[in-house]
């Protein structure tokens, strides 16, 4: 399955029914009245949001979505039936936006719905206008028309603690060891080509999402590479681990690796420069003690918070994890203060 996280498609909820002129002609009632009834809505079109989603592909295949009209009213007070809905279930965390780029509805909880457009009401029947000085109306309402337009969904992935680094920093071996992920592993750059979720499970029986956010190079702000597509996943997470290469095949040292992916960072723009950032050494199991003394000092020298390890060996990762959940714990505590 390819990952989609944006789509434009064509939305039209349907039109309501007209309502019913007729009249009731029966035998041995000499004055029957108006009985016309009214017309059904017409269907709506609706987004659900679920966890059992992680890409807009089906929007992506369908282009449009296009929902029944009500059925017109009939006679002796029948109404007409309402069209059918149609309801399609998108990831948590789909945006969704009208042709100005303005943002309509934005779904990151479970459940939550959105009517992206609304079906017109049916038409009343005659029956409806009867009065004393009118006891024999002879119109009815037309049915109103359903809500039409073009929509923009953008997706972008709900998750505690996102991956960032350079190709080949060992995001996907790191993901692959702590959760129940399993994406694609390699020695050599972009072997992650969509964002992937894995569920951290901690020692108190609680919970937290990483995301591993595919490769930066530099000009990804740009649209470079994989570029801002996949950046703006990063908006949404709580804190970054930021990964780099202690062994670097391209020969970039620690501070050069941390300066490409912050000027991306930066260059991005909204929220994410500011948010919580650990800076994370990978891959020591190659190096000496003497070596990793030096690797520590260099990264050390950035100010960030630091953490060495080895995503293959597995050494320095408990603790790591201990932290992590540490910082996501309190600023979920701060969410629930503010709301």
């Amino acid at each position: 399955m390819r990952f989609i996280d944006e789509v434009n498609i064509e939305v039209r909820a349907g039109n309501g029914g007209a309502g019913c002129v007729a009249f009731r002609r029966e035998k041995y009632i000499p004055k029957g009245g108006p009985n016309g009834g009214d017309g059904g809505r017409g269907g709506h079109v609706i987004l659900l949001a679920s966890t059992r989603k992680n890409t807009l592909q089906e929007l992506y295949l369908r282009k449009r979505l296009i929902a029944k009209n009500g059925q017109p009213g009939k006679g002796t007070d029948m109404h007409g039936r309402n069209g059918e809905d149609i309801e399609v279930e998108v990831p948590v965390g789909t945006m969704v936006r009208n042709e100005n780029g303005d943002l309509l509805a934005d779904l990151k909880v479970a459940g939550e719905r959105y009517v992206m457009a609304r079906g017109g009401q049916g038409g009343l029947g005659n029956a409806r206008f009867k009065t004393s000085t009118n006891q024999a109306p002879r119109y009815a309402q037309p049915g109103e028309p359903g809500e039409e337009g073009r929509r923009t969904l953008e997706l972008k992935v709900m998750a505690d603690v996102g991956l960032v680094g350079l190709p080949n920093a060992g995001k996907s071996t790191f993901l692959a060891r702590i959760s129940n992920a399993r994406p694609k592993v390699a020695d050599y750059p972009f072997t992650t080509l969509k964002p992937i979720l894995g569920e951290v499970f901690t020692d108190d029986s609680d919970a937290f999402v990483v995301a591993d956010i595919p490769g930066l190079i530099g000009g990804a702000h740009e649209g470079k590479g994989l570029g801002m597509r996949f950046l703006r996943h990063v908006e949404r997470t709580k804190i970054l681990l930021h990964l780099v290469d202690a062994v670097s095949l391209s020969g970039a040292g620690i501070a050069d690796q941390i300066a490409e992916v912050e000027e991306e960072l930066k260059g991005y723009g909204g929220t994410v420069w500011d948010k919580e950032r650990l800076l994370v050494v990978n891959k020591i199991d190659a190096l000496d003690e003497e070596e990793r003394d030096k690797v520590l000092a260099e990264a050390e020298a950035s100010g960030l918070r630091t953490f060495m390890m080895s995503a293959v060996t597995g050494e320095g990762v408990k603790d790591l994890l201990h932290a992590v959940y540490g910082e996501v714990k309190k600023m979920r505590e701060a969410e629930v203060i503010e709301e």
